[in-house]
């Protein structure tokens, strides 16, 4: 009985294993090669430096050349003229009393005027090129032997007596001619230059700056107002305003010639003398009469011209 339903079972169970499909296996994904990587080239190994060759015995390494450093201070010799371009205003009379009132007034004397004489000297100018500005710039200065200014007389003061009445009566004062005054004077100068090619073998340039007469040893060198005693003279130092120009021109080597022209603008200067006395030969119960103060203002502008020989050092 029991194999009976064995059979039964197994036969039942056969058909349904047998009509199914045996799966298939899947085939693998393919795998994609992986990218090539380039590998840069390897460097060459560095070369061992070379060994420096050993100095032979009893030699020296050559001297490093040293770098020459500009040269800042120059000079330049020779002579200046100084010319006046003068102009003055009236001389004044002052502290005018007692007898001479009766013939003159304290205030300007009409027409009358006042000159400077010119002058040549040896002069030598003195520089120093300045470490900024491109050698373009420096700071010079002039020195010179001192100078006689002669103050002459214009005008009315010249040529008319400055006290020919007194009271309607004739004193017999003489005009006192065009010699006045003189004095020792030096016109120190200090400038700012600027030179516009300074490597070139011709140099132009120009300058600004200021100036100052200053006078000693002032007199009174006129024979009318001497005649009775020496009166005071003073002179006031007189400040003025430069403008240069000039040229310098590279002759040899280091030498060097210099044309230059200096103006001092609104140059003033002022001068005064005490204690005048002139004699009055048409009025012999005075005999000689005290004037007072004289004061003359002249513009005296002066024009320098100068040329020179110089080096840079």
């Amino acid at each position: 009985m029991r194999s009976v339903l064995a059979c039964l079972v197994a036969l039942t169970i056969a058909p349904s294993f047998a009509g199914a499909a045996p799966r298939k296996k899947k085939a693998p994904a393919p795998v994609e090669p992986a990218p090539e990587i380039e590998m840069a080239p390897e460097a060459p190994p560095p070369e061992p430096a070379a060994a420096p060759l050993p100095e032979p015995a009893g030699t020296e390494p050559p001297p490093v050349a040293k770098k020459k450093s500009p040269k800042r201070f120059y000079f330049r010799a020779g002579v200046a003229h100084i010319a006046p371009l003068a102009s003055s205003r009236p001389m004044e009379l002052a502290d005018v009393d007692g007898a001479a009132s009766l013939a003159v007034k304290n205030g300007p004397i009409e027409g009358s005027g006042s000159d400077v004489s010119s002058a040549t000297i040896p002069a030598i100018t003195i520089g120093y090129k300045l470490p900024w500005g491109g050698g373009h710039l420096s700071l010079e200065t002039v020195l010179g032997l001192p100078f006689t200014v002669k103050f002459r007389a214009t005008g009315t003061l010249a040529n008319e007596s400055i006290a020919s009445m007194a009271l309607g009566i004739p004193t017999g004062v003489p005009p006192l001619g065009s010699e006045l005054g003189e004095a020792k004077a030096a016109p120190p100068t200090l400038t700012l230059v600027y030179n516009v090619r300074p490597e070139q073998k011709v140099q132009p340039y120009f300058g600004l700056g200021a100036a100052v007469l200053i006078a000693y040893d002032e007199k009174v060198t006129n024979p009318q107002l001497t005649a009775i005693s020496q009166p005071d003279m003073k002179i006031d130092p007189a400040p003025g305003l430069v403008l240069q120009a000039g040229v310098e021109a590279k002759i040899y080597k280091g030498l060097y010639a210099r044309l230059d022209v200096k103006f001092i603008a609104l140059m003033l200067a002022r001068a005064e003398v005490h204690h005048i006395q002139v004699e009055t030969p048409e009025l012999p119960l005075f005999g000689t009469v005290e004037v007072g103060t004289a004061k003359m203002s002249v513009w005296v502008n002066p024009l320098i011209v100068q040329g020179g020989l110089g080096l840079d050092f």
